[in-house]
């Protein structure tokens, strides 16, 4: 059966056509109740459903708050977009989600959509891409964005401001204290007694790994370390475990792959190296890959994370991080993107780090 219109709505409640969308679609130019209660009865007996996009221009905002994130199925973004869920409820907004898979391509689509859809606003949660290959798609995302804003939405972005935008934009930055934090864990995983460090880094040009490693390497510097070696591998879990697996067939001498005999590990004074992942999802990958190889975490080697995401809660060994207030920076990005012009100011996320039982030395 197809849909009832608004035209037979109109028809069936015997008002003008002008009338029965100023009822249904929210227009402030209300007529009187007794009209307002026909059309509506009329509407509910045909079964109409209102146009989405009608009520919006009658409303001049549609209820809808637009989330862009890289993947859902990661507890980092999972765990961002539930306080960006909280706080939108709590301001009558309703949340549409695209999850990206990565990139400024992923996301320049999800703009057009939202935007076509006439979202009040759009949040993006994720790192930037600053690569020569990206370069391209972060041009026509920002332009995208520019337009969207243009034509009255508000954008704001978690943790590093868009490729090539500039203050007049007007775009809403939650600044995420990547670099700061990285420093502090270095220095403290120093104090605790740890000399020799790998980092286990994303693909260069992701800034958010970037950033953690560079203050990595400052806290070590700082503390009077020796820089850590670095490889890249892929940011998430699967970039952890190859990457500890290789590790570990350095370590044992074998290909990496092959498992060694149990309690065939290093045996020493302490860990043969205390690695720094630059997310907790890439730290859990990693000691996957140790165990494969039979190694224990930390007497063998110890490992440390960086975001303290919940999935850590039953994780062991309890697994030294550096916290950040993820569903805070969701809830933030709503206050700042929704708030009057001048009425909210940017406010940089705290953290700090916590040491645990995966980098203890004896």
């Amino acid at each position: 059966m197809p849909a009832s219109t608004l035209y037979e709505v109109a028809r069936h409640a015997g008002v003008s056509l002008a009338t029965a969308s100023r009822v249904l679609n929210g227009s402030s130019r209300r007529p009187g109740d007794e009209i307002s209660e026909r059309v509506k009865a009329s509407a509910a007996a045909l079964g109409y459903i209102a146009n989405a996009q009608a009520q919006s221009l009658a409303k001049k905002n549609s209820g809808m708050l637009g989330l862009i994130l890289h993947d859902i199925a990661d507890p980092y973004f999972s765990t961002i977009a539930r306080g960006v869920q909280e706080c939108a409820q709590g301001r009558q907004k309703v949340v549409l989600l695209a999850s990206t898979g990565g990139g400024p391509a992923g996301e320049h689509r999800a703009v057009a959509a939202f935007a076509a859809r006439r979202a009040d606003a759009i949040v993006l949660a994720g790192t930037r891409t600053d690569t020569a290959a990206a370069a391209g798609e972060n041009e026509l995302l920002l332009s995208e964005l520019r337009r969207y804003q243009a034509n009255g939405g508000r954008v704001a972005v978690i943790g590093q401001p868009l490729v090539g935008s500039v203050p007049g934009d007007g775009f809403r930055t939650i600044p995420v204290p990547n670099r700061e934090l990285s420093v502090h864990l270095a220095a403290d995983l120093a104090r605790a007694g740890h000399r020799r460090f790998l980092i286990l880094a994303g693909p260069e040009g992701l800034a958010t790994s970037d950033d953690r490693l560079a203050g990595f390497q400052e806290g070590l510097r700082q503390a009077g370390c020796e820089p850590a070696e670095v490889r890249r591998t892929g940011f998430n879990r699967d970039g952890g475990y190859d990457a500890a697996a290789a590790l570990a067939a350095e370590l044992s001498g074998k290909p990496a792959g092959e498992a060694r005999p149990n309690g065939s590990g290093p045996r020493g004074d302490g860990p043969a190296v205390c690695i720094f992942a630059a997310s907790d999802v890439m730290a859990i990958g990693a000691i996957a890959g140790l165990r494969e190889h039979s190694l224990r975490i930390p007497e063998d080697v110890a490992v440390a994370g960086f975001d303290d995401i919940e999935t850590l809660r039953d994780f062991t060994p309890a697994l030294t991080t550096a916290q950040l207030p993820l569903s805070g920076l969701g809830s933030e990005a709503v206050a700042q993107v929704l708030a009057e012009d001048g009425a909210a100011e940017a406010c940089a996320a705290a953290g700090h780090v916590i040491l645990r039982r995966s980098t203890e030395l004896s």
